[in-house]
């Protein structure tokens, strides 16, 4: 009998979804560079116990407006400088990104609860659902941010939780806006109809099905809402009626040292600059995730 050698090609199916997205990040350089540079900012912000040379509250009115090491008269004992009331401004500075960090995220994860919820279910159910929720954006829309967040804090007082819970409810509409356009696109797809077939349950149906294929859509959102929410901080601490002293909020050390402008400007440069930096990396970061997780960027 004969043996007969049989040849078995093996199929190029090409590249996995997984090996895609990976290449795609790796070739974007904006998103590496803002996703950098956000973690040296938290790292930063979580070692400022260990990085911070000074404590961040300690004053001594006789080394007051000691400039940075690269001017005339800094000392490396006090790398940035200090402020008006003898504060080590590099301590200062890395405590500073705990409070930012603390109110982007905490803002974010309370308007992206509120949003989300109401934006899948007006999407997913539609009808009165969708009119109603439809309706609050509407007042939310009708209702200017920074007034409304100027009164509340005037009226209750400035502190770090107030300011995260202001934002918070202030901020979720853009999240209900992008969620229920995602997910009425996605409700009518074979998968989700599939799962109402079987008789899922409309919470399985949701967290399984729907909320997996519309989560980049949040992530960007998410992202831009944390810019918006740290400079609405900064804003708030700039006018007195954010986070008070002695916290080293970064809106705050620039109001500080606003008086000083003309002759000690590095006082506004420094923490202006931060918040650059960490605004920028975020938008980048979020522009970052929005290419490579978009149709077109999968390609």
């Amino acid at each position: 009998m004969t043996d007969v050698t049989h040849s078995i090609e093996e199929e190029d199916f090409g590249p996995s979804p997984r090996e895609i997205l990976k290449k795609s990040i790796l070739a974007h350089r904006s998103l590496l560079l803002g996703f950098g540079a956000i973690v040296i900012i938290v790292l930063a912000a979580l070692l400022a116990p260990v990085l911070a040379p000074h404590d961040p509250y300690l004053q001594d009115l006789s080394i007051r407006f000691t400039p940075p090491v690269w001017q005339d008269g800094g000392s490396w004992e006090h790398i940035l400088g200090t402020d008006h009331l003898g504060r080590d401004y590099l301590s200062r500075l890395l405590y500073g990104a705990r409070i930012s960090l603390t109110i982007g995220i905490g803002a974010v994860l309370i308007s992206g609860t509120i949003g989300t919820t109401l934006g899948v279910c007006a999407g997913y159910f539609g009808g009165r659902v969708d009119m109603v929720v439809n309706y609050l954006i509407t007042v939310r829309l009708s209702m200017p941010v920074v007034l409304v967040a100027l009164a509340i804090v005037a009226i209750f007082g400035g502190s770090l939780n107030i300011v995260i819970m202001v934002l918070g409810f202030l901020l979720w509409d853009r999240f209900a806006v992008v969620m229920r356009s995602s997910t009425m696109q996605v409700r009518n797809m074979d998968y989700v109809q599939s799962a109402q077939a079987v008789g899922c349950s409309t919470l399985r149906i949701v967290l399984t099905e729907i909320m997996p294929n519309i989560m980049n859509n949040l992530i960007v959102v998410a992202t831009l809402e944390m810019a918006h929410a740290i400079l609405l901080e900064a804003g708030l601490s700039f006018l007195g009626l954010g986070v008070q002293p002695p916290l080293p909020s970064w809106g705050l050390m620039v109001a500080e040292g606003k008086e000083m402008l003309f002759f000690e400007p590095w006082l506004i440069m420094i923490p202006g600059a931060a918040l650059f930096i960490l605004i920028l990396s975020i938008n980048l970061m979020g522009d970052g995730v929005r290419d490579v997780t978009a149709p077109a960027g999968k390609n």
